[in-house]
């Protein structure tokens, strides 16, 4: 495929072609209104007639673009050449004239339900901002850009999600669900790899939609739940060992009462199981001693 690549097209500022034009109109009209009536050809009555004709020829090389937009040239079948500056122009009126915008557009794909990395079925969808930067190729590289855009996304979309897991059980290892900065850029470089070709830049593509598959959702619920337990659980025993260690200290450091080995067992007991305990702890005051 030969690699085309955006050029300026010839053009010239539109309204001095149309001062051209209307001075060889008046001119012309002029001159063919004082000698319609020779009967006799002259060179002067043919050049007049020519003259009218180019300048309705003219006409057809007039073109406008509005700020945001691209006018793709072709003649005879040949790409001559771009025009992306807002205004008014005049280039040759033979060519093809060919309007491609500019602006920003929102590809947003379907929700596609695809595996994950360790084989979960996901579900899973994305908004991907691009926009043109090279007309040439947008037009000519790909028979729809448009429709480029949309299948490329979603392959790179489904190639993103076999990669990653939906969720990680370590902080070290990437997943599609804790890191959604770092997915977002590599998704944004995958795109953009795909639509180069065809002249196209990808401004963002963020993940708009994720989620596990409805056949698995509530066993996998059920999974972040217990791991959001075990979490919990394992913050609440440190914390209450370091309690239980800071008590012991503190009484034996302050001469309150000494315990023997079995005592300190006994008292860590207790103290582990009111700090741990979920249910409300009821203590039972022993009215003896600190050995009956």
């Amino acid at each position: 495929m030969k690699d085309i690549q955006e050029k300026k097209v010839f053009s010239v500022n539109g309204w001095v072609m149309v001062l051209v034009d209307l001075v060889v109109l008046f001119f012309c009209g002029r001159y063919l209104a004082s000698h319609i009536e020779r009967a006799a050809a002259t060179p002067g009555l043919a050049l007049s007639l020519i003259g009218l004709v180019l300048v309705f020829m003219t006409f057809g090389g007039f073109f406008l673009i509005h700020p945001n937009e691209s006018k793709v040239f072709t003649f005879l079948g040949k790409y001559v050449g771009s025009a992306r500056t807002a205004g008014f122009f005049w280039t040759n009126p033979f060519v093809v004239k060919k309007k491609v915008t500019l602006r920003i557009f929102n590809f947003n794909s379907e929700t596609l339900k695809v595996n994950d990395a360790l084989g979960n079925p996901i579900e899973i969808a994305a908004v991907v901002a691009w926009h043109v930067v090279d007309s040439a190729k947008a037009l000519f590289n790909v028979e729809s850009y448009q429709n480029f855009v949309a299948i490329q996304s979603e392959t790179a979309i489904r190639q993103l999600a076999t990669h990653y897991p939906y969720d990680a059980h370590d902080k070290e290892t990437e997943s599609l669900r804790a890191n959604p900065d770092e997915i977002s850029a590599k998704l944004t470089t995958q795109v953009q790899n795909r639509l180069e070709v065809a002249g196209l830049r990808v401004v963002e593509a963020r993940l708009s939609h994720l989620a596990y598959a409805q056949e698995i959702a509530q066993a996998m619920l059920r999974r972040q739940q217990a791991e959001a337990i075990i979490a919990a659980r394992a913050k609440i025993v440190d914390g209450a060992v370091g309690m239980v260690e800071m008590a012991l200290r503190s009484l034996e450091a302050q001469g309150v009462v000494k315990l023997d080995e079995e005592k300190k067992a006994a008292m860590v007991n207790n103290l582990l199981v009111a700090l741990v305990s979920e249910a409300e702890m009821h203590p039972v005051v022993n009215t003896g001693t600190l050995y009956s």
